[in-house]
């Protein structure tokens, strides 16, 4: 996830993002943002009026679209699109961060969830619309390897919803061991999803 070209609003979502992602909502603070992304206090206000609860939904919303947008990537980089191929690019994003840089991010969408009862439905709903946002394009990717339209949102779910799991328990146990786990017992259910055009 990188920042470079983004105008000061941009960089303020961006680093909402990441610190949420590796200290949740209640720990990141609106200065901790500002300095982050180097802008000044007082431009937190100018952007985000609504306070806190407006970037952390924001931030959210980025989460979402990245994560959607990382599906052509991950389709791009396979030689044979499979639906196993996919989650596993999927959890390997996850697995090289972990093992390159330790256990300390996890996914600003969950973390939004875990956290939104403090902050209000608002950001619930943002949590929600940033899986949809997410999980269309992986049904859409499924449907494209063969995988029947009436199947491919359900597969699309329980793909994110595993990975999310999987990362948790990473973090918890400071291991990759559940997405190398999670990749290896659910690919042949993904792929016996695909309906052969034979």
């Amino acid at each position: 996830m990188t920042e470079s070209g983004r105008g000061p609003r941009e960089r303020m979502v961006f680093s909402a993002a990441q610190l949420i992602r590796r200290d949740g909502v209640g720990a990141t603070g609106m200065r901790d943002v500002a300095a982050h992304a180097g802008a000044p206090r007082g431009s937190l206000q100018h952007y985000f009026p609504d306070g806190k609860e407006q970037l952390v939904n924001e931030a959210v919303g980025w989460a979402g679209r990245y994560a959607g947008k990382r599906v052509a990537r991950f389709l791009a980089g396979l030689d044979e699109p499979t639906p196993s191929g996919l989650f596993a690019a999927m959890a390997a994003q996850w697995t090289d961060e972990y093992e390159a840089e330790g256990f300390a991010g996890g996914c600003p969408v969950a973390a939004a969830t875990v956290d939104c009862a403090a902050m209000g439905p608002s950001t619930r709903e943002a949590a929600a619309a940033a899986f949809a946002t997410w999980r269309a394009p992986v049904a859409e990717a499924l449907t494209g390897m063969g995988v029947p339209t009436a199947r491919a949102d359900a597969l699309a779910t329980l793909m994110i919803s595993t990975l999310e799991g999987a990362i948790l328990m990473a973090r918890a146990e400071q291991d990759v061991r559940p997405l190398v786990t999670a990749v290896r017992e659910l690919g042949p259910l993904l792929d016996a999803a695909v309906v052969s055009s034979a």
